[in-house]
C-alpha cells in the first residue's frame, strides 16, 4: 500500500506491520474497531452483542454477533496475525448455538448490549430502523438455517480457507476478510479486504440461492404484506381522488407502508402511513444535512400554536436529535390488517392529510422563500 504525496507527485510505501509488533490486541482493538464500524466489512450490519456467552451448558464466547439487512444472524470471529486451525470449528458451533434464537431473544440480547455498551436505547426501535420496517412484526429475524459466518485475520491457514470454500459449496454463507495494519510515521492504517469469496463470486452464489430463499415462509409473508399494502393504497388513492384531494393526484400505489407527496419544499414530503396498529399523517424533514432538517423543524415549531390552530388539534412534534431526520405527526389507532377497517382508515387519512396540507402549506412556502433568498445572497457574495 502506498501513500500519495500530491505536493511532490510521488508515492511513499507504507510499512506493513504485524499486530503483535504494534502491541495491538484482538479484543481491545480489532474487535472494538469492527463493533463501532461494522460496515468496514463491506455491508450494513447491526452489532447486537460482543463477547456473547448466552449458550446453555458452555462458557464459550463468540466475538461479535450481528444482524444483516435480511434479518440473518452473523457470527463474526476475529483473529490477529494468524487465523489458527480451529476458527471454522468455533464459528460453526456458535452458528449452531444461535440458530434457535427467537425474535424476542434477539431483541433482549441487543437490549443488553445497548444498556451495557451504548448508554441505553430502545432495541425494538433500532432494529426496526435498521430493517427499514415500521413495526417489529413486519420482519423475520434469524430465519431458518441461514446463519452466516465472517472470519477476520491477517493470515489464514490453508485448512481454514479450504473449510470455508467447502461450506460455500454447500450453500452456507461464510466469508474471510484479510486485515492488514500499515504504519506511516505515527499514523496507523488498516486495510480490510474480502478474500473468500471474492465479491464477484459472492454475488453469483447469492444469485444461485435466491430461488430457494424465495420459497421460504418468510418471503411468502413479506409478499403477503406487500400485496396487502398495495391493495390498501389502491383503495386509498381511489377514495382520495373521489374526495378531490389533489395532493396525491399523480402518485401511484406502492408496497411500502408509507405514501409520500411533495410539499413544495425539497425533501420535506407529506406522508400517509399505513401500519398494523395505526394510520398516520405526517410531514418529514428528510434532507441529507441533519442541521438543515433541525433548522426547518425549529422554524416550524416556533409557529406551533398557529399551525396547530390551523390543523385543528395538537400535533406530535418529533425533533429526534439522535437521528438525521425530523417529523411532525398525527396518528389514530386502527387494526390496519383487518380489511373491514379500511374504509374508516381511508376516510380518516383523507380528512387529515388535507388538514396537514392546509396547516403547513403557507409556513413551508415562507421557509422555502427564505432558503432560496439565502442561497441567492450566498451566490452573490461568492461572486
Amino acid at each position: 500500500m502506498f501513500r500519495v504525496d500530491l505536493t511532490q507527485n510521488r508515492l511513499s510505501r507504507l510499512s506493513q506491520k504485524r499486530f503483535s509488533e504494534l502491541h495491538l490486541r484482538e479484543r481491545g482493538h480489532l474487535q472494538e474497531w469492527l463493533a463501532n464500524q461494522p460496515d468496514a466489512l463491506g455491508e450494513e450490519l447491526l452489532i447486537i452483542q460482543k463477547e456473547f456467552d448466552g449458550f446453555d451448558q458452555t462458557r464459550e464466547r463468540l466475538d461479535l454477533l450481528a444482524l444483516d439487512k435480511d434479518g440473518h444472524l452473523v457470527v463474526i470471529e476475529n483473529k490477529l496475525d494468524d487465523s489458527g486451525r480451529d476458527v471454522t470449528w468455533q464459528a460453526l458451533k456458535y452458528a449452531a448455538y444461535v440458530s434457535s434464537l427467537t425474535k424476542m431473544q434477539i431483541v433482549d440480547i441487543y437490549q443488553q448490549y445497548l444498556d451495557r455498551y451504548c448508554g441505553g436505547g430502545n432495541a425494538v426501535a433500532r432494529i426496526c430502523e435498521f430493517m427499514e420496517v415500521d413495526e417489529l412484526e413486519e420482519t423475520v429475524l434469524n430465519p431458518g438455517n441461514d446463519q452466516r459466518m465472517m472470519f477476520i485475520a491477517a493470515n489464514f491457514r490453508r485448512e481454514v480457507t479450504a473449510t470455508v470454500l467447502w461450506l460455500l459449496g454447500r450453500g452456507i454463507r461464510a466469508q474471510c476478510f484479510k486485515v492488514t495494519p500499515f504504519e506511516f510515521g505515527e499514523e496507523l492504517m488498516i486495510d480490510i479486504q474480502q478474500i473468500i469469496p471474492t465479491p464477484e463470486a459472492a454475488d453469483f452464489m447469492i444469485g444461485m440461492s435466491s430461488k430457494e430463499n424465495e420459497e421460504k415462509a418468510v418471503h411468502d409473508t413479506q409478499k403477503q404484506r406487500h400485496k396487502l399494502r398495495l391493495d390498501f393504497w389502491e383503495a386509498a388513492l381511489e377514495q382520495l381522488r373521489a374526495d378531490g384531494v389533489r395532493l396525491y393526484l399523480n402518485i401511484s400505489p406502492a408496497r411500502d407502508h408509507w405514501l409520500s407527496a411533495g410539499s413544495g419544499m425539497r425533501a420535506c414530503p407529506y406522508q400517509m402511513i399505513f401500519s398494523r396498529s395505526e394510520a398516520r399523517v405526517e410531514i418529514g424533514m428528510q434532507r441529507n444535512d441533519a442541521a438543515e432538517n433541525k433548522w426547518i423543524f425549529d422554524q416550524l415549531y416556533a409557529q406551533r400554536a398557529k399551525i396547530e390552530a390551523a390543523f385543528g388539534d395538537a400535533l406530535d412534534w418529533r425533533r429526534m436529535d439522535d437521528k438525521k431526520a425530523s417529523r411532525i405527526v398525527y396518528a389514530q389507532p386502527f387494526d390496519g390488517f383487518s380489511r373491514d377497517n379500511w374504509p374508516e382508515m381511508i376516510a380518516w387519512l383523507s380528512v387529515h392529510i388535507r388538514k396537514m396540507e392546509k396547516a403547513f402549506s403557507e409556513p413551508l412556502a415562507q421557509l422555502n422563500r427564505s432558503l432560496r433568498l439565502a442561497d441567492t445572497d450566498n451566490a452573490d457574495g461568492e461572486a
